[in-house]
């Protein structure tokens, strides 16, 4: 059972990503089925293994909010650390600089992204 299906979200084919965006461990991504309406354009259900990190990435083309679903996590959006656990919510304009480290040496942190295009 992958941590997700303990935050009440199951995976069913997630894709492995190692070292996103030149960062460390992986993260699990499954896209979340459902219809999206605009301004809405993508729902992906996320999980970082422990100790790992997501390097900086810009958002080019879609404003993201990221809600934490498990675990503990700080985001860096624009150099600026944003601690957060389960229930916190932290959006990104368009043009943020995002980065990710996952807290835990040994939990993995569990996120939801929803992207919007303006």
């Amino acid at each position: 059972m992958s941590g997700a299906e303990g935050a009440g979200f199951s995976f069913t084919r997630p894709e492995r990503r190692d070292q996103l965006f030149g960062g460390s461990g992986f993260v699990l991504v499954e896209p979340l089925s459902g219809t999206l309406t605009k301004p809405f354009t993508t729902a992906l259900l996320c999980e970082l293994s422990p100790g790992g990190t997501v390097g900086v990435h810009v958002q080019q083309t879609d404003t993201e909010i990221i809600i934490a679903l498990a675990g503990e996590a700080v985001l860096y959006v624009d150099d600026s650390p944003h601690a957060v656990g389960p229930g916190r919510v932290v959006g990104l304009p368009l043009g943020a600089r995002l980065s990710i480290d996952n807290a835990s040496p040994t939990e993995p942190f569990r996120y939801l992204i929803v992207k919007a295009r303006p």
